[in-house]
């Protein structure tokens, strides 16, 4: 696995990244058109003070995952990060990249000065939830999440 790890690039994503990004959505459970994922790249990609989007490369320069992370300035507690979005793709997971995304996000939350990084994990994902925990996370919440459309 690690020479495999080695040969992945992270880098900023670009707008030309949005149809693999979209299918990776998809794989998520957030699925996302072409155009709806390059509007949203589009707004987030002149923000580099507070969000990043990041890609992992293959060797042949295809996009097998993707972390989106923002810094978080909340009142009750120090500046954090927070990973909004993370995926490797189906058939390329445990070959390094989500480990390599994840270490990049870390190293930009720290350049903000962000005191901590934290994700949300569906209940399902125990494959997700034993990554994190892997890489150093601790589960220190149970909670329910709630939306309203406007």
């Amino acid at each position: 696995m690690a020479d495999q790890a080695a040969k992945i690039e992270i880098r900023r994503a670009r707008l030309a990244d949005a149809p693999m990004i979209a299918e990776l959505s998809g794989q998520l459970g957030y699925p996302s058109t072409k155009r709806e994922t390059e509007e949203r790249l589009a707004r987030l990609l002149p923000r580099p003070h507070d969000t990043v989007v990041l890609v992992a490369e293959s060797p042949a320069h295809e996009v097998m995952g993707w972390l989106h992370v923002s810094v978080v300035p909340l009142l009750e507690v120090a500046l954090r990060a927070e990973i909004n979005g993370f995926i490797v793709a189906e058939g390329q997971r445990s070959l390094g990249a989500g480990a390599k995304l994840l270490e990049a996000a870390e190293q930009w939350a720290k350049k903000k000065g962000c005191k901590s990084i934290s994700a949300r994990s569906n209940v399902i994902r125990e494959r997700a939830h034993a990554f994190y925990v892997r890489n150093g996370f601790e589960n220190y919440k149970t909670q329910k999440a709630f939306r309203k459309d406007l």
